[in-house]
């Protein structure tokens, strides 16, 4: 018991002596205690690195559709669940399936928890073709890996919805295509029920076998001569396939059906007597390259598309609005989780173009047998009446289901290019219908007058390269070969000229002497200036069709100034071009942009695109100047010693004109004409010309030979059928309408088909 007490005493005394050490600040604590580490120091948000522009960069790579560049953002974790490939894929698809075209982004919010992970809140606006703007705010998560901040990632970052896997399906409602008219609403291009038409050569019969030919020859606007060739180099028992027609418009030769004919039903878009194929164009199916694009529009893939001329410039119109569900589905079970949104289809708008079907046909048929292009505008207000291409082509061989659509690999491989549209694409040297540039030059630069004279003979020695001749010298030595004496109005030299009759005559010497002289004169550039014033070297700007520039250049010296002058060189022009300048001198002076398309008109409502006529430009004529023009190029058809006279006797129509003979550099030379009626003036005089507005009118035949003998009376044709309806006479190649003698009537034409100057 005491000793307890003197242990307690102890352990008193002992607490008492350690409260009394004070002074050094050491008390019994801290000697029977072991010491306690500091916390570390606190850490603040600023020493962990910026998480929005990470954010701003993956969003900005996912707009570029830099799948590459967003897949390095993303956490090792997230790339070990899934590839670069599958990656890409689920994005690309999503945006294929949304039809999302583009999207906005807006980053709302950035939080940083601790210096190792981030939060970012941002919102997608997706623009959608088909079902609207899709919007959704997201909440991305990113961890600090190696300093950097990287996307944790799934796939709810494209769309909430899609978070364990879902998947985007769209349900598309695709409206009919729309139909092509022509300006008084027959159809060019619609639904039709067709028949391919062929023959089998062992089924034909004496009897019939001339009918065959020729209603086929008729129907599909085609030499009979090139189905006679196909016969003879065919087996009895091979196919032929020649051409497609409507029902309608094959009820004759159906009805007839004459022995060896072979026809097979088909229903599909159609296009009728291939009118104007380079300017309507056709369809395809969308490739594989090009699939996500036509996906983002809207597009399903399985659709066909416009793929040249007025089918692609007007597919916004024809195809209509495509409709479509935006479903999610649980890709295990394939149901339907919910509808994201949708939309209705549109029905697709008709488009009504400015050509003439009639005009138009005979055009075509007009180049049967020959390659070359018409153009036939409204001179007043730029109107595309008719747009003929030849050899042209059949837009009907693209349709799978038609069965002689096997032609379609010989149409593309064609050494012809019948694909290519010479009316506006054919850039050619244009000859002496260049000369109306050059007599504007000279008159404009004061040098000549109308006055002015010029001995026109055989030769023009007024430079020393070489002899140049005019072209009676070359009439006159062909009458020498035929065993004849020189004494036609063609072959002998025109003589003393006035300026205007030089051009009525087409005086080689008066337009080298203008080029000369303008040269020395330290104007060597003015014809090249009034080229291009007149719309030459430059697109038209017709914009339904593709179209070359052709080409027009300063002359870089004295010989290519003279070349210049009369049209050879380096110069280069479209048909539809030289349709525009030579409606611009015959209405005034105005150049208008040349136009297909009349209107756009939807299923209700009122039309959407309606024809308004566009000015350009004015030629830089003095109105007297091109007063004296206008009379020189009415005498080159109505005065006997215009070029165009003997070729266009009888021609009883208001018109003026330029016949143009063209070196190709390959074969014969091109036949040119260019020229424009003119009832506006003459309504007195011409009352055929009542209530018709005035044409303007470019025809070339390549190769063919001389201008008034193979472009001018298509001219006429064209004219004829424009007020009459119908060709009111043969050319003097054909034995009956569009069946030109045999065999071909410009006999000296290679067989194979050179390209067009300058393409």
């Amino acid at each position: 018991m005491k000793s307890l007490r003197w242990i307690n005493l102890v352990l008193i005394f002992s607490l008492l002596t350690a409260c009394s050490l004070s002074s050094d600040g050491i008390g019994l604590s801290s000697i029977f205690s072991t010491p306690t580490p500091l916390p570390p120091p606190a850490v603040t948000i600023s020493s962990a690195p910026d998480a929005e522009e990470p954010m701003r960069s993956y969003l900005e790579a996912f707009e570029a559709e830099n799948y590459a560049a967003m897949y390095e953002r993303l956490t090792q974790v997230s790339r070990d669940s899934i590839s670069a490939e599958d990656f890409a894929t689920r994005h690309a698809d999503a945006l294929n399936i949304m039809s999302a075209g583009s999207f906005d982004y807006e980053i709302l919010s950035v939080l940083i928890n601790n210096p190792y992970t981030a939060q970012v809140a941002f919102r997608l606006i997706y623009h959608t073709a088909l079902v609207g703007d899709i919007s959704r705010d997201m909440v991305a998560r990113f961890s600090l890996e190696d300093a950097e901040w990287k996307l944790q990632w799934d796939e709810s970052l494209i769309l909430p919805e899609l978070a364990g896997g879902m998947r985007l399906a769209m349900d598309y409602q695709i409206p009919a295509r729309g139909n092509i008219y022509d300006v008084n609403g027959e159809a060019i291009v619609n639904q039709a029920n067709a028949v391919a038409l062929g023959i089998i050569p062992g089924q034909m019969n004496d009897d019939s076998s001339g009918t065959l030919i020729s209603e086929l020859a008729s129907l599909c606007i085609i030499d009979p001569q090139e189905i006679r060739d196909r016969i003879d180099a065919s087996g009895l028992d091979w196919y032929i396939p020649v051409c497609e027609a409507s029902v309608e418009e094959a009820e004759r030769i159906l009805d007839l059906n004459p022995g060896g004919l072979i026809y097979t039903p088909y229903e599909a878009r159609f296009y009728h007597q291939g009118l104007a194929s380079q300017a309507v164009g056709y369809t395809q199916f969308i490739s594989e390259e090009n699939l996500d694009d036509y996906r983002r529009l809207g597009y399903q893939g399985s659709e066909r598309v416009g793929a040249a001329g007025i089918e692609e410039w007007g597919e916004d119109y024809l195809a209509g609005q495509h409709g479509g569900s935006l479903y999610v589905v649980d890709p295990g079970s394939g149901q339907i989780v919910t509808r994201i949104a949708n939309s209705d289809p549109q029905p697709a708008d008709s488009v009504y173009l400015t050509l003439d079907s009639n005009l138009q046909y005979y055009a075509q048929q007009a180049l049967t047998g020959f390659r070359g292009a018409v153009v036939v505008l409204e001179r007043d207000s730029g109107r595309v009446l008719a747009m003929a291409s030849a050899p042209g082509f059949d837009a009907n061989l693209f349709e799978p289901q038609n069965y002689n659509n096997s032609l379609a690999t010989e149409l593309l491989n064609n050494p012809a290019r019948p694909l290519v549209n010479r009316a506006a694409q054919g850039q050619y040297p244009l000859g002496s219908v260049f000369k109306i540039i050059t007599f504007s030059a000279g008159l404009e630069s004061g040098l000549f007058l109308p006055e002015s004279t010029l001995d026109c003979q055989y030769e023009w020695r007024g430079m020393t390269d070489q002899v140049r001749y005019d072209w009676t010298y070359e009439h006159c030595q062909d009458r020498i070969q035929d065993g004849n004496e020189c004494n036609t109005s063609d072959s002998v030299p025109s003589g003393l000229l006035t300026l205007p009759e030089g051009l009525t005559r087409s005086c080689n010497p008066w337009f080298w002497q203008i080029g000369f002289d303008l040269f020395n004169f330290d104007r060597g550039s003015d014809i090249a200036k009034m080229s291009r014033a007149f719309g030459l070297g430059a697109p038209t700007g017709i914009e339904q069709v593709d179209e070359e520039a052709g080409q027009i250049t300063d002359p870089g010296g004295l010989v290519q100034a003279v070349n210049q002058s009369i049209g050879q060189g380096d110069v280069l022009v479209t048909p539809l071009q030289v349709a525009v300048m030579i409606g611009a001198v015959g209405n005034g002076g105005t150049l208008y942009r040349p136009q297909l398309v009349e209107r756009i008109e939807p299923i209700e409502g009122d039309p959407t695109v309606v024809f308004k006529p566009e000015a350009r430009g004015t030629l830089p004529l003095r109105s007297d100047n091109l007063e004296v023009m206008k009379d020189a190029l009415w005498d080159v058809i109505h005065n006997t010693r215009g070029t165009a006279n003997f070729s266009l006797r009888g021609f009883d129509f208001p018109a003026a004109g330029k016949t143009g003979t063209a070196e190709s550099g390959s074969g014969d030379p091109h036949a040119w004409f260019a020229g424009y009626t003119d009832c506006t003036s003459n309504l007195d005089r011409y009352p055929i010309c009542a209530d018709k507005p005035d044409l303007a009118i470019a025809v070339i035949v390549e190769n063919g030979g001389e201008g008034s003998e193979w472009a001018a009376p298509i001219f006429r044709r064209m004219v004829q059928v424009y007020f009459y309806g119908s060709p009111q006479s043969l050319f003097p190649w054909e034995v009956s309408y569009g069946v030109p003698k045999t065999p071909t009537p410009f006999g000296g034409i290679p067989t194979e088909t050179p390209e067009p100057e300058g393409q």
